[in-house]
């Protein structure tokens, strides 16, 4: 399945063809034409990445980026500035507002290509990282899976929170969530839900974001705790 992009720009011209480019480049795109739309969309489509312009009426982007960036659901989606204002302070600024990426127009269409690809890869690599922050092997993703069976095992010994939860789970990410709590990892939870692995990926960063939690024996135990678990 291929990545779904949010492209987010008022100039029709370019827009078009930058849609185009990145289509050919196997990608799915969806398209906005101003901030809000821009907003509307990524949620209506749960994108893999959102390129946007920068000056836009009414919603601009950094204000759509400022959105994302205060709402758990989008925090850790790649953003990439996609704008004419290409002087070093204007990437600065865009760097300072948590961009992943800026690229100045007029750009390279391939650079464009790679820097996307590459922002991807980066955040397949971190939504499957340990808690040391080191690249999953054999040996970590089995701990992992280990830790996850032991307080499968003694969940009766973990105290109950009696605060009440506040978090809106989609119905996808309850059922990963439900997976993850019994040790399946991302490949094994893409097959069980007939998705692919970026998707899972997607809703396990969203699940950290959510919970507050950096791993998945950290998630688990929460989900223990607060009794999310079946």
């Amino acid at each position: 399945m291929s990545a779904k992009l949010l492209l987010v720009d008022d100039e029709p011209g370019l827009r078009e063809a930058v849609q185009a480019y990145l289509a050919d480049s196997g990608f799915t795109v969806v398209v906005a034409t101003n901030g809000q739309e821009g907003w509307e969309k990524l949620q209506q489509e749960d994108p893999d990445l959102v390129i946007t312009d920068i000056m836009m009426p009414e919603i601009d982007g950094y204000q759509l980026l400022k959105q994302m960036r205060e709402d758990p659901r989008f925090r850790a989606l790649p953003v990439v500035f996609l704008t004419a204002r290409g002087m070093t302070s204007d990437r600065i600024q865009g760097y300072q507002a948590r961009c992943d990426a800026y690229i100045s127009k007029p750009f390279d269409p391939d650079e464009l290509v790679a820097v996307v690809e590459n922002l991807l890869e980066r955040r397949a690599a971190a939504t499957e990282s340990t808690e040391e922050g080191e690249p999953p092997d054999l040996a970590t993703l089995a701990r992992q899976i280990q830790e996850i069976k032991e307080l499968l095992t003694h969940k009766n010994a973990i105290p109950q929170k009696s605060a009440p939860l506040d978090i809106d789970f989609t119905p996808r990410e309850e059922s990963v969530l439900q997976l993850v709590a019994q040790g399946l990892m991302n490949k094994e939870i893409a097959s069980r839900l007939d998705t692919s692995v970026r998707n899972v990926e997607k809703y396990v960063s969203r699940l950290f974001s959510k919970t507050g939690t950096n791993s998945r024996t950290e998630l688990v135990r929460y989900a223990l705790e607060h009794g999310l678990t079946d």
